[in-house]
């Protein structure tokens, strides 16, 4: 199943190239979740709510994808984690470079283990529909195409072994950076710099989620290419290691690291991720504008 958040807050279920509004379904689930819950009510409510989606999905009239506004398919995750370097290919892409301080090249660790993990701010969150403002023009603004895990239900302490039964789905993301001396989630949390989408997907449509590609286009050039099985911490290594030092809940977004090919990119620019699996979306970057 695919679920899509757009325009003012309406849940969708996507079939073919419409979506089909289920929103009525979403109100309930909200309205059963505590409010002070950690995490997504949607995503931790899927397992007991799967079919009346689907069914209203199934009954609800369809609206082309392309008359609605794409916003992030995950409301309210409690935290959103990502995996820096975690392509032999990459580390080896940031150590070559020239452009950069020595310091910020050669400071990062190449095992994700000594490195850790990073987190960014839940208010960097954008769908396609919402656009990328750049800040800080007279720096290198950079994409990173990534495969996002979604958490389904609270965990810690979660075994490889086991991890896969705490990922709900699936969805695309683009760790957007901003290069500088500042700590590194600082600069990744800027407004706009964690776009998700174009949907979330349920693991079971994903047979392998370690073994699927992903690509990044600018301005119709591609730029990136990811295959999954090439990730040094593969996605059940990554949740054994995020959960040994947080629990998990439900609606946590995890990006898991992003390949070779990271560039600039400027006001004008539209960029296009896709994974055959998922599915592929579209946003395009603009100069941020003070005040707004």
């Amino acid at each position: 199943m695919k679920l899509a958040r757009f325009d003012d807050d309406r849940l969708g279920v996507v079939i073919g190239n419409m979506v089909h509004d289920v929103s009525d379904v979403q109100a309930e689930i909200r309205k059963a979740a505590r409010y002070d819950m950690k995490g997504d009510a949607v995503i931790a409510a899927l397992p007991t709510w799967r079919g009346r989606l689907e069914e209203a999905g199934q009954k609800a009239p369809g609206k082309p994808l392309s008359a609605v506004k794409l916003i992030s398919p995950v409301a309210r995750p409690s935290k959103t984690m990502a995996a820096p370097t975690n392509y032999k290919k990459h580390i080896e892409e940031m150590r070559s470079r020239t452009d950069l301080p020595r310091e910020a090249t050669q400071r990062q660790p190449p095992d994700i283990g000594k490195a850790g993990i990073f987190l960014k701010s839940n208010s960097s969150i954008v769908g396609p529909s919402e656009g990328i403002p750049l800040r800080f023009l007279d720096r290198s603004n950079e994409h990173e195409i990534e495969l996002v895990a979604v958490i389904g239900k609270q965990g810690t302490d979660i075994p490889k072994a086991k991890a896969m039964e705490y990922i709900a789905g699936y969805t695309l993301g683009l760790d957007m950076t901003c290069r500088g001396g500042e700590d590194r989630s600082f600069r990744k949390s800027i407004d706009g710099y964690a776009v998700l989408g174009p949907w979330f997907v349920t693991a079971d449509e994903i047979a392998n989620p370690d073994d699927v590609t992903v690509t990044l286009h600018v301005n119709n050039e591609l730029k990136q290419t990811a295959d999954t099985k090439d990730l040094i911490y593969d996605i059940g290594r990554l949740i054994e290691f995020a959960s040994s030092f947080y629990t998990l809940y439900p609606g946590d977004v995890y990006y898991t690291g992003t390949p070779q090919g990271v560039s600039a990119v400027k006001p004008g620019d539209v960029l296009r991720g896709k994974c055959d699996q998922i599915g592929a979306f579209e946003i395009k970057v603009r100069a941020h504008q003070a005040g707004l």
